[in-house]
């Protein structure tokens, strides 16, 4: 097996494991903090990663491509001079932005954030961008060397150890209150972040080639050639996810405002909008990890086909991508929307959000396809087109907010249909951009066919709970329910031949196992 497709196998399981575990530690979050505390965190999360991708400047992708062509040609004294520099700089943007994050704070807090309770977290979580920027580099020199196992560990531990401290932190600290209880939230990530530092420091040590410590600064002498080569990559990789971590950040500043103008208290919609951001989302996003995959193995097989000038085949691929994701995002969003109560009551010991996740469970479908899209885009070199996409999208959705939120009959309902047809434009706004380089023929009839069985399989989901919830306990009522409606769609779609098993099974071993 090749480094390519064991990495590629490596990354894809460690990719779910961590998307699952993200998911639990969501999870844990909002059954021990609280919805307030849910609320403070999310509100000053977008924050942090708005610091951390400014401190890592796209870096990270650089070093790992520089590094990987410097290895293929034997020049191990550039590898060092490559490392040595990329250290340098994030290192010393993250010792620049930490003291802003952290005395920059309470004017966040005052004059932006309509709960000042926040004040607490943003400051507690402010200490750990150097460990964020040590982390990223090191992740960048292993998969320069072709090595994934490092980052893929990381990556776990971080999690584990983040709902570990989870359960421990939130114990001593939600008797003090909500912005206490996230504060300890932040440290859980604290902890994670730096144990995986830690285990990638000691790895690093004993797999490097060359003394770190030894003539480290005159590793940096003449390195203008490096610098260059480094930031012509990391710059426009940067790019699209500035412009997402800025929206974020934006985010929970105009929705309090606007929920302020709509008549809602500070409290009540620091707790309105956890419910959405921590509760809700994170239950319609954890099904993306199936496209995730899916996308990262998508640039390899369509950059292929365009750099052969073999577009038929890249627009069977896209095509074969595209009905991936319709088939797979539909029974998701069908079994999140049949089962939101159920599932936010067994999840979350809460069923509040279950409004939002109606609201935007139907439009959401479009956000499987977006990876997908964005994906071919970078594989087409269309990566300024896609970020030109997304400002548009984060441009639009936040004036949504404004505009919805603010009236007092919509409030909060309105942030999370904002937030769905933000995610529509940005994906049709992508499908457009494709469909001038490469034409494609949409087959609308596959399409409504594939939703329509879709929605019929989750009617027969919803008319079985009932009968399951009297028969057993509600986890087993929600398992056999999902395993009702799945069978019923999979048997829906083999019967009417709209699509074969072959197909399926091709798909599958096409985009996840492909050489």
């Amino acid at each position: 097996m090749s480094k390519f497709v064991k990495g590629t196998i490596i990354l894809l399981a460690a990719g779910m494991m961590t998307r699952i575990l993200g998911f639990i530690n969501r999870v844990v979050i909002a059954r021990s903090i609280g919805e307030e505390g849910v609320g403070l965190y999310m509100m000053t999360y977008p924050a942090f990663i708005l610091a951390v991708t400014i401190i890592q400047l796209g870096i990270p992708v650089a070093v790992s491509k520089r590094i990987a062509e410097a290895e293929a040609l034997g020049e191990h004294r550039k590898i060092k001079k490559i490392f040595a520099l990329s250290l340098f700089i994030t290192l010393a943007l993250s010792f620049l932005v930490t003291p802003v994050l952290y005395f920059g704070a309470p004017y966040l807090t005052e004059a932006l954030f309509t709960d000042q309770r926040a004040l607490y977290p943003l400051q507690t979580i402010a200490p750990v961008l150097p460990i964020v920027a040590a982390s990223s580099v090191i992740r960048g020199y292993f998969q320069g060397k072709q090595n994934m196992l490092p980052s893929a560990l990381s990556q776990l531990i971080e999690q584990l150890v983040r709902i570990f401290l989870l359960l421990a932190l939130t114990r001593l600290f939600v008797p003090y209150g909500p912005e206490y209880a996230a504060s300890a939230a932040m440290l859980a990530i604290i902890g994670g972040e730096f144990l995986s530092c830690l285990y990638l420091a000691g790895l690093f040590k004993i797999k490097k080639a060359f003394q770190l410590r030894k003539n480290f600064f005159r590793s940096l002498k003449n390195s203008r050639a490096e610098f260059r080569e480094l930031m012509a990559i990391a710059l426009p990789a940067t790019g699209s996810r500035l412009i997402g971590s800025v929206s974020w950040f934006i985010e929970p500043i105009v929705v309090t405002q606007s929920l302020a103008l709509a008549g809602v208290s500070a409290v009540a919609a620091t707790k309105q909008y956890g419910i959405l951001t921590g509760l809700a989302l994170p239950l319609l996003l954890l099904p993306s990890f199936i496209t995730a995959a899916l996308s990262t193995s998508l640039v390899p097989a369509i950059s292929e086909a365009a750099s052969l000038k073999n577009y038929y085949l890249a627009e069977h691929r896209i095509q074969q991508a595209l009905k991936f994701c319709l088939i797979t995002g539909a029974a998701s969003v069908v079994i999140i929307f049949t089962l939101a109560e159920p599932l936010m009551a067994i999840l979350y010991r809460s069923t509040s959000g279950t409004i939002f996740i109606q609201i935007m469970a139907p439009l959401f479908l479009f956000q499987y396809f977006q990876g997908p899209l964005l994906a071919t885009l970078q594989a087409l070199d269309a990566a300024r087109a896609a970020m030109v996409n997304s400002l548009i999208g984060a441009v639009a959705k936040t004036l949504l907010i404004f505009l919805l939120a603010s009236r007092p009959n919509i409030g909060i309902n309105g942030v999370a249909l904002a937030m769905a047809t933000g995610t529509v434009l940005v994906t049709l706004l992508h499908l457009a951009t494709i469909l001038k380089i490469i034409p494609l023929s949409i087959n609308l009839r596959f399409y409504g066919k594939v939703a329509s069985l879709a929605v019929a399989a989750g009617i027969f989901g919803h008319l079985a709970y009932p009968y399951f919830l009297g028969e057993t306990t509600p986890l087993f009522a929600i398992l056999l329910s999902i395993a009702a409606i799945a069978a019923a769609y999979i048997f829906l779609l083999l019967a009417t031949k709209t699509v074969y098993l072959k197909e399926l099974t091709g798909w599958f071993r096409n985009f996840f196992f492909r050489h």
